[in-house]
């Protein structure tokens, strides 16, 4: 927790002034038990009616300033903790960017939601709280114990006594209740996981009539949760009665030692009442140091766990390569006959653009690797298909590419290059990716499609549109480009959101294609157009389609057949058909052995 405290720097200013206005409000608050006694003692006593008024009105205006210094406290309190708050979440938010897919899949999405907002909300609660109370209650506390002693000192011994035992209560259940709150979050991830699931499978739920078993899972987890934080509000409730009961004993041996006093004249009545007044102030101000003490627990335990979060360092590491020209570009440029984009193409397709060598990948904490010692090449401008069953490795593979993973064994080739030499944005620009689930974000198309280049022209979306063969419908909506996309995309069919995810990979023309079967809810007709507008595409990237459809890749340069992570077989539709029984399984799974099929 202590190192988020970094954050404040820039409010240093508002966090001096918020407890100095505070201590100032307290100061005046000390001096109003004398002016008590003073009234008593002198006003009421000597039957002095113009002093009466004339101490009341000092006690008005000690109010009235006490109340202008509480205002500007809470203003500068206020204006540090939502700063410091705002400016937490925003390296937050950026460090998980930065994290890889290995890091995010270990931290699970719900402890992230949690950490951003529940989590936040306590530690920015807390800063709040410790901003205005921190120095403010402990100073009444000792500064009423002083000025006890500079009523009456035998009296105020009672003082001597009764505070440290109730910093002993205070600081001990706060200590008790750090790690327990620190169980409450981990299991209000738990909840919130699960609530997570529930929301975003609904209707995999309803399908398999799992709703009671759901219910009751939710109903055990949130039952934990309760347990835990009954257990901690009991832990924390005993605070205030604890407390109660030692300032009342201790006003009672004040009363009890003041009469006595009184009675031989060692004490005034106006000096008993302020001594009173005094304890009832440190009452008070322990009642709110407690409560403070329960914020700040919380607050520092969804400290450490966002602190935890910030100590997890990316593990992937970019170099500083630059992306590779476009192939025959360069060669143009020394050449005196400067060739056409086709024979430019026809260059570049002779070269090597991906190469595995011995490849291999285990996700963390998985029992068995993902993929074993893949060994394959492609060259510029090949479509190479990629096929196999579920859980065979065929999104792993291509989140190879992409480097959404890295590989822990062996190496990746692009250009000749290890692809870890290359920087992030040259990786980024060089590929375009599609993945399984199509992703929209809340906007208009045209702001959706510029995530693929941010200023692109409308000739280039255009172009993206119809590659992805989506500028049917968007011409067909009457506010076309800045048709409103609800988020996810949830007011459009799965095929134009897979279409609409197709043509924002494609409007920076990328070298490197990668189709995550991406086409799975395009008709046959629709799928065959798409490949074919993209093979038609001048300079033609290098495209990897992964499907579970034969078809969609039995045309590629390249089909890869993977089973079980390791790859089952390599070469052409033709090849794999005699020679590769995993793809003649499931080729003929799909069409009879006399069919054909036409792309």
């Amino acid at each position: 927790m202590g190192k988020l405290l970094v954050y404040l720097k820039s409010y240093w200013k508002e966090s001096i002034l918020a407890p100095l206005f505070k201590m100032l409000e307290a100061s005046f608050e000390l001096f109003i038990p004398l002016v008590v006694a003073a009234i008593i003692d002198k006003g009421i006593g000597g039957g002095n009616e113009t002093y009466i008024f004339k101490m009341g009105g000092v006690m008005i205006l000690l109010g009235v300033i006490g109340l202008a210094c509480s205002v500007t406290a809470q203003y500068f309190s206020a204006k540090a903790a939502v700063g410091f708050a705002a400016k937490v979440k925003s390296a937050l938010f950026h460090h998980i960017q930065e994290l890889s897919y290995m890091e995010i899949d270990t931290l699970g999405t719900s402890a992230m939601i949690t950490r951003m907002t529940s989590d936040m909300n306590q530690v920015q609660s807390g800063v709040n709280l410790t901003l205005r109370l921190l120095l403010r209650s402990p100073f009444v506390v000792f500064g009423a114990m002083i000025m006890a002693f500079t009523v009456n000192g035998p009296a105020a011994l009672i003082f001597v006594v009764i505070i440290p035992l109730l910093c002993i209560v205070v600081f001990g259940i706060m200590l008790f209740n750090i790690p327990m709150y620190r169980k409450v979050q981990n299991s209000l991830d738990r909840v919130l996981g699960s609530t997570r699931e529930n929301l975003t499978g609904a209707r995999v739920i309803r399908a398999f009539n799992k709703q009671e078993s759901e219910i009751k899972g939710y109903k055990e987890k949130t039952a934990q949760l309760n347990k835990l934080q009954l257990f901690a509000g009991k832990i924390s409730g005993l605070m205030n009665p604890v407390t109660y009961v030692i300032i009342n004993g201790g006003i009672i041996a004040l009363l009890w030692s003041g009469a006595i006093q009184a009675d031989r004249g060692a004490i005034t009545q106006g000096e008993l009442t302020a001594l009173v007044n005094y304890m009832s102030q440190i009452l008070v101000e322990l009642v709110k140091m407690a409560n403070l003490i329960i914020s700040i627990t919380k607050a520092v335990a969804c400290g450490n766990r966002i602190q935890a979060v910030f100590e997890i360092r990316p593990g992937m590491k970019y170099g500083s390569r630059p992306a590779k020209a476009r192939g025959g570009q360069e060669e143009a440029k020394n050449s005196e006959h400067e060739p056409s984009a086709k024979e430019a193409g026809a260059s570049a397709r002779q070269e090597e653009i991906l190469r595995f060598d011995h490849v291999s990948l285990k996700y963390q904490n998985a029992g068995e690797e993902s993929l074993t010692d893949l060994n394959l090449q492609v060259k510029s401008g090949d479509t190479v298909g990629i096929i196999g069953g579920t859980g065979s490795g065929k999104t792993a593979l291509v989140n190879l590419i992409a480097r959404f993973y890295d590989a822990t064994e062996g190496r990746i080739f692009l250009h000749g290059a290890d692809i870890r030499e290359y920087s992030e944005s040259a990786l980024r620009n060089m590929i375009g990716i599609v993945p399984q689930k199509s992703v929209l974000f809340q906007g208009t198309i045209e702001e959706n499609l510029k995530w693929g280049k941010r200023d692109a022209s409308l000739q280039e979306m255009n172009r993206a549109l119809e590659i992805a063969q989506a500028a049917e419908f968007v011409k067909e909506r009457p506010e076309g480009f800045l048709t409103p996309i609800e988020q996810g995309g949830k007011n459009l069919s799965g095929g134009q959101r897979q279409r609409l995810t197709i043509a924002r990979a494609m409007v920076k023309e990328p070298e490197i294609l990668i189709l995550d079967d991406s086409a799975s809810a395009l008709d046959f007709a629709t799928d065959a157009k798409l490949r074919r507008a993209i093979r038609d595409m001048e300079p033609m990237p290098t495209v990897f389609i992964v499907s579970q459809r034969a078809s969609s890749i039995q045309y590629a340069d390249q089909i890869i057949v993977l089973e079980d992570g390791r790859i089952a077989g390599t070469g052409t539709h033709e090849e794999l058909l005699a020679s590769c029984e995993v793809y003649q399984e499931i080729y003929y799974s799909q069409f009879p052995k006399e069919g054909a099929v036409n792309a």
